[in-house]
């Protein structure tokens, strides 16, 4: 479950920004297409964050769908998996435009 690994890598990263002041709440955004459970994501949470400065922070996600420009057509498709070909004719590579990110958007601090 690397979930466990990517919410240290948040907590380590929004405790730094935050300087030792108290964490409220924290908010992500995370892609379709990035690979992450995110009920594993909001399960280790509260397990990474107790005994920091971020015990009892609200932990926000904000699913980013995945969303392709064909290459050829320059139409926008959504997608559910990081790979594919537009339906157009041409058959294109896609060129992915969202979907793939893990971000820390926004911390609130006392």
């Amino acid at each position: 479950m690397h979930e466990l690994s990517l919410t240290r890598s948040v907590v380590a990263i929004v405790l730094e920004k935050a300087a030792g002041r108290k964490v409220k709440g924290v908010r992500l955004s995370v892609g379709a297409l990035a690979g992450v459970e995110l009920q594993a994501l909001r399960f280790c949470f509260p397990l990474v964050t107790e005994g920091t400065a971020m015990e009892g922070a609200a932990l926000h996600i904000d699913e980013v769908p995945g969303k392709a420009r064909c290459t050829g057509c320059a139409d926008e498709i959504t997608l559910d998996v990081p790979l594919g070909l537009c339906p157009c004719e041409k058959r294109e590579p896609l060129a992915l435009l969202s979907g793939d990110e893990l971000l820390v958007k926004e911390m609130e601090v006392e």
